[in-house]
């Protein structure tokens, strides 16, 4: 997958419907998220990602992406995210991909850190 379709991708997780997550997701899906159960699998992961709010509008920033093997990616990222009523979302966060089959991947990892938490760990440090 090329870079452009790799971000486009990535930005369709943050943007797109229930069943767009739902296919998107892996089954055997590891998750961290800044909220409480914080670390999610398998159909957790699933079922969580799915009822996720839906933003309006995605920014990144300082966007990585490495290829450690054929069919798996790797992208970390900042993200500025936002919806109606200006809500509004910062984190830094990473997400694998696997290739299921020609042209179909599927989210194995992700994982998500608003820079308030990554501070307030480091200076608890």
């Amino acid at each position: 997958m090329e870079d452009g379709r790799v971000w486009a991708f990535e930005e369709s997780l943050w943007t797109a419907d229930a069943e767009h997550y739902r296919e998107s997701i892996d089954e055997s899906a590891l998750m961290v998220v800044p909220q409480p159960p914080y670390v999610l699998e398998s159909e957790a992961a699933v079922e969580a990602v799915s009822r996720t709010p839906r933003w309006d509008a995605v920014r990144f920033s300082d966007q990585r992406i490495v290829r450690p093997q054929e069919g798996l990616i790797v992208v970390a990222y900042k993200v500025e995210a936002s919806k109606g009523g200006g809500k509004t979302y910062v984190a830094h966060c990473t997400s694998t991909y696997r290739r299921i089959e020609h042209e179909r991947w599927t989210v194995v990892q992700h994982q998500q850190t608003p820079p308030l938490v990554a501070e307030a760990q480091l200076e608890a440090g």
